[in-house]
């Protein structure tokens, strides 16, 4: 069962379950505010780092930002659609949301359904839970990291859930992949990784999304070689790492938050994280 001990740090005004109850609603209300635009004519512009940005990213920023701010007005909002507080700002906080209001706005531009709603609590300098809505699907996914519980609601129903287990003898492997990021040097490390599976299978797959896909037992294994910010991973991490997966940095430290650049070291992401992967997984290709 998902516990509430994470969230009942920040649960002023409500009961820790009303307050997921709260931030459910209001991650579906913000997926409702983007599918409003995604069956428009939208239009769509760049942001100074040239990715795209359209009305629904900033649509979805209002609803859970307005929300955040209501539910819980002392705990501060990180938002990849607002200016970024200064490090000294961010690095005195206990907690803090963090949001990514569209996740896979590519894929929201070119029409596949492969884009999220992202919020996350932050604790120092780790997601501790998250939440994580797929609009298209009509799917959200909840996670707390420090109860080690996650959970995928979908038509009414909450199931619980668990990443694949691994063994040494396993000879396949699922790998997850971006479909907007990845090349030369992400097709090297996939074929290294043929050297120790006999059969490595490719699930490709946008934004957070990925993250979940590891969290529900549909693939083992998402190597990020390519830059990504804090706010693109924070909740499904948390879901993740709920589910009994990690997240690591490729010298198998854990991912860390709260630092000054909130751009991530390459990273890479597993549903069993108590399987010994640092024995098995290839140097990155330069």
């Amino acid at each position: 069962m998902v516990t509430h001990e994470t969230l009942a740090e920040v649960a002023t005004q409500q009961s820790a379950q009303e307050l997921e109850n709260s931030l459910i609603q209001m991650v579906e209300e913000a997926g409702a505010a983007i599918l409003a635009i995604y069956e428009t004519d939208f239009d769509v512009a760049n942001k100074d780092d040239d990715s795209p940005l359209t009305q629904a990213d900033l649509a979805s920023h209002r609803v859970l930002v307005a929300g955040l701010n209501k539910f819980t007005p002392d705990v501060p909002v990180v938002s990849e659609e607002s200016e970024l507080p200064s490090y000294e700002q961010r690095s005195g906080w206990s907690y803090y949301w963090m949001i990514d209001p569209l996740d896979g706005t590519k894929e929201f531009v070119n029409r596949n359904g492969e884009f999220t709603v992202n919020v996350a609590l932050i604790q120092g300098d780790t997601p501790v839970w998250g939440i994580v809505g797929v609009p298209v699907q009509a799917r959200v996914f909840v996670g707390d990291a420090k109860a080690r519980s996650a959970s995928l609601l979908e038509k009414g129903q909450r199931t619980q859930l668990r990443g694949r287990s691994m063994s040494r003898e396993q000879s396949s492997l699922d790998v997850v992949a971006s479909r907007s990021h990845g090349g030369e040097r992400l097709e090297t490390y996939l074929d290294q990784l043929g050297g120790h599976f006999a059969d490595v299978k490719r699930l490709p797959v946008g934004s957070s999304l990925k993250l979940c896909v590891l969290a529900e037992g549909a693939a083992d294994f998402y190597p990020r070689l390519g830059p990504t910010s804090e706010w693109d991973i924070a909740a499904a991490q948390a879901v993740l790492v709920g589910a009994g997966g990690a997240v690591s940095k490729f010298d198998h430290s854990p991912l860390q938050y709260s630092k000054a650049d909130i751009l991530n070291p390459e990273f890479y992401a597993v549903a069993d994280a108590a399987f010994n992967w640092p024995q098995l997984l290839p140097d990155v290709p330069a």
